[in-house]
């Protein structure tokens, strides 16, 4: 049961920040071409394209993607615990649980994007098309606090700080729900 429970979590995790990755990129108006947001695009669209016709973008925001990746986060604890204990619970409870588990994706996201770029900084230098991406995403995230602190010796220390906030998001997180945030 433990190997089907992880099974589960990580797939729905993964397609999660897969379209969370998607409504991100379309939010920042990444490269459409490049062919890192092509695989984003092509492993999302046979699920999002047919609930596209169902509904309509918010503005920049696609809905699809985002009421798809919230769906997903509400159904999988009662899932999980269906696989563990052979139990539904169908309570309005899961909505809640729901969002705080997509919020918190949203958070675990930003961190490992913020963690690539950062390591592809070193690495390819700027050549890779990944690289074009990553700095499309994250850049708007960076780009005030830049300004604030300006780079020391040719360090830029806006991705610390943004991930330093996003760890503060974490710790409020348990504060606000407790042992809540530790399950989701």
């Amino acid at each position: 049961m433990l190997t089907l429970t992880f099974l589960v979590k990580t797939v729905v995790d993964i397609y999660v920040m897969v379209l969370l990755l998607r409504i991100w990129m379309q939010l920042t108006r990444t490269d459409f071409y490049n062919p890192f947001s092509q695989f984003v695009v092509k492993i999302t669209q046979p699920i999002v394209g047919p609930l596209r016709r169902i509904v309509p973008s918010m503005g920049p925001v696609d809905s699809a993607s985002l009421l798809l990746a919230f769906l997903l986060m509400t159904v999988k604890y009662p899932l999980l615990l269906l696989i563990q204990s052979g139990t539904l619970s169908l309570s309005l409870y899961n909505l809640l649980f729901g969002l705080i588990s997509l919020i918190k994706s949203v958070g675990y996201l930003i961190f490992w994007v913020m963690i690539i770029r950062a390591l592809m900084s070193w690495i390819s230098q700027g050549r890779s098309p990944i690289d074009y991406v990553m700095f499309q995403l994250t850049e708007p995230l960076m780009a005030p606090i830049r300004r604030v602190i300006p780079a020391m010796g040719g360090i830029d220390f806006s991705a610390m700080v943004v991930i330093l906030i996003l760890y503060l998001i974490n710790y409020l997180g348990m504060d606000l729900f407790g042992e809540l945030w530790f399950l989701l």
